[in-house]
């Protein structure tokens, strides 16, 4: 394919860019229906007058519908964009941004999506659809898929859907909850999760983090006990790396921690671990589930992160962090790759 897009590149170069241009278009409407004229100008950085031509013409097309309420992507759109989707990413130079970034990070597999997930809430979305379609091609009866919180994986959720294999799956969380949304607690993504992909799911009701005395009287509850055992046995792991001192004001860190975090100069976060530019664990919080000495035995950590400010604690967590595969947006791995 590369050889087929560099060629037509010299040949046709206007005919990819309105190809382009309009593939943006109608991914932005089927991302954000139904939404207004007005606002799809926004989005995709053109005057109202240039959108309306296109809309037109994608109308015409049968792969858009206008209506009162704003337009949406018809059924025929929609395969418009599956079957596109890997011919603009080559256009687009995200292969090579792909490769590039997984020499950078000793990683076997990336996914980088378009955009900057930091500015447009809808790269997390598209983000996510690359998570649910790697997960339609992993999974297996009986499979367990334990994950975070926070708002990359809570995007996962949003585009679940029906993962089309036989068996019974169950949904876990991989830690306690933070003092976080409830929307983007791990509780509440685990049962979304479940329910669109017509699994099971079972919940931890614990904080994060917990008192070392708090964590062993938890732990001699038959109930917690039986959901940490669950949870342990997990084939898959879903998520996210935090920014280290974002992660530490949302679990209302003393200022003590805080300070500590200050000077070892701490970066990132992830399950409860929070790392130095060099990748070294400069601090651990207790935490029910998932530790990281854990993930060795899993067989697929997925990894959902993205956006430009998180591109340094991306680049921490890799530097020892163990995952199978990083799904990130275009802005974050183009500010990794400067690093």
């Amino acid at each position: 394919m590369k050889s087929i897009v560099n060629l037509q590149k010299k040949l046709v170069p206007d005919l990819l860019d309105v190809m382009n241009e309009r593939y943006s278009i109608l991914q932005s409407v089927s991302l954000m229906q139904p939404i207004g004229r007005r606002a799809l100008a926004e989005n995709v950085n053109l005057t109202e007058r240039q959108v309306r031509g296109e809309i037109d013409f994608l109308q015409n097309q049968g792969l858009i519908e206008v209506t009162s309420k704003g337009m949406y992507a018809t059924q025929e759109g929609q395969h418009a964009l599956e079957n596109l989707a890997d011919f603009i990413s080559e256009l687009r130079g995200l292969n090579v941004l792909e490769e590039q970034l997984m020499a950078k990070l000793t990683l076997d597999q990336v996914i980088i999506v378009p955009g900057n997930s930091d500015e447009n809430d809808w790269v997390k979305q598209e983000m996510g659809k690359a998570c649910v379609s790697y997960l339609k091609t992993i999974i297996s009866s009986n499979d367990t898929i334990a994950v975070t919180g926070g708002t990359s994986i809570a995007a996962v959720a949003d585009v679940m859907m029906p993962l089309n294999k036989e068996g019974d799956y169950l949904f876990v969380p991989a830690r306690g909850a933070l003092g976080e949304k409830v929307e983007n607690q791990a509780t509440r993504i685990v049962e979304t999760m479940a329910q669109k992909a017509r699994g099971n799911y079972s919940l931890l009701y614990v904080p994060d983090p917990l008192s070392e005395a708090a964590y062993q009287s938890l732990m001699e509850e038959p109930s917690i006990h039986d959901i940490v055992s669950k949870i342990k046995q997990a084939n898959i792991v879903l998520h996210g790396v935090g920014d280290a001192m974002a992660m530490a004001n949302r679990r209302k860190t003393s200022d003590v921690v805080i300070k500590k975090l200050e000077e070892k100069q701490a970066i990132s976060e992830a399950f409860g671990y929070y790392f130095n530019q060099k990748g070294n664990v400069v601090h651990k919080v207790r935490t029910v589930g998932i530790h990281l000495e854990d993930l060795a035995s899993i067989e697929h950590v997925v990894t959902i992160a993205g956006g430009k400010t998180k591109a340094r604690a991306i680049a921490s967590y890799f530097k020892t962090g163990k995952s199978d595969l990083l799904i990130t947006d275009e802005a974050c791995a183009e500010e990794i790759l400067k690093g």
